[in-house]
């Protein structure tokens, strides 16, 4: 059975979704990909929000997108750099 994430990858798996859309996606996307129910997204994102990892842009048209800030780019690269390490010593 496949174990639970915990909070730290799914914080991961959110931000690097963002990255992998061009730094650019529609808050419905996210919430699917993310495989998370509404309820829990909501908190992670609100705390992503809260703490600068993402913005919200609205365009012209009055469409939401959310993307990275830098230092939710840094995160991305402080998180492979530590699973990196795990990985490299078997833990």
């Amino acid at each position: 059975m496949a174990r639970k994430r915990d909070r730290l990858e799914v914080i991961y798996d959110i931000l690097s979704t963002i990255q992998k859309y061009h730094n650019s996606i529609k808050p419905t996307p996210l919430l699917r990909y993310s495989n998370l129910s509404s309820q829990s997204f909501s908190e992670y994102f609100q705390e992503l929000l809260e703490k600068e990892f993402v913005k919200e842009i609205i365009d012209k048209k009055g469409k939401k997108f959310i993307t990275l800030t830098d230092k939710g780019f840094n995160y991305l690269e402080k998180y492979k750099a530590i699973t990196g390490f795990i990985d490299e010593f078997g833990l």
